[in-house]
């Protein structure tokens, strides 16, 4: 979806196996650029794991209409190539006029797969490609208990909100530049590119 960017490309990575500079495909599983043609398997893959509702998440408006942050849309893929889990990256601000930031979200993986470590290999993968991007921060609204694992936490968050219903306590953040979220304050609002009519599946 974003390999015209040069800058954004990105190899193959088997499980087990997170660094941007290694291609090789060693496991089971291995995470892969979202393409055009995996669309309409993520979105049948978003709705056994995450149900109807997921479209009115508070997140949700943050993403409505707009492209994933530049490089930084990704697949799990199984042996096949068939779609296993998803985790996308959204370009927001903090607040009017404030810093840039990325929102993390929908993160999800088959529910038949839940315990094959999809979820965990899709984050450390997200979070590394982020950084070596040049992001300074990412943010995002889940369980403390599990991402706490990958250095997110509510401690900079206080002062930051979501554009609509949310749990305060679940909206977490990981500083990938030291300091970056020092003083951050608002309302978080998109940044990203928009869509285009034809591209609106993309956005969900």
């Amino acid at each position: 979806m974003e390999a015209g960017a040069s800058r954004a490309t990105t190899p193959s990575v088997a499980f087990g196996d997170i660094s941007p500079s290694r291609g090789e495909i060693a496991g089971a599983f291995a995470i892969t650029a979202e393409t055009a043609a995996d669309i309409g398997a993520r979105e049948a893959l978003l709705d056994r794991a995450m149900g109807p509702k997921r479209r009115k998440k508070s997140s949700e408006k943050l993403r409505r209409g707009r492209r994933p942050s530049e490089g930084l849309a990704f697949v799990a893929r199984d042996a096949s190539g068939t779609v296993a889990g998803t985790v996308r990256l959204w370009d927001v601000v903090l607040g009017e006029g404030g810093t840039a930031a990325l929102l993390l979200g929908p993160l999800a993986v088959d529910p038949a797969l839940k315990n094959a470590g999809i979820g965990s290999a899709l984050m450390r993968h997200a979070v590394t490609e982020a950084e070596r991007l040049g992001h300074a921060a990412i943010l995002l609204v889940g369980d403390a208990p599990y991402y706490e694992r990958f250095g997110f936490s509510a401690a900079k968050t206080g002062s930051l909100a979501m554009p609509g219903p949310y749990e305060r306590h679940r909206l977490l953040a990981r500083e990938l530049v030291v300091g970056a979220l020092d003083g951050a304050q608002g309302t978080l609002k998109a940044a990203g590119r928009k869509l285009k009519a034809q591209g609106l599946p993309l956005a969900a």
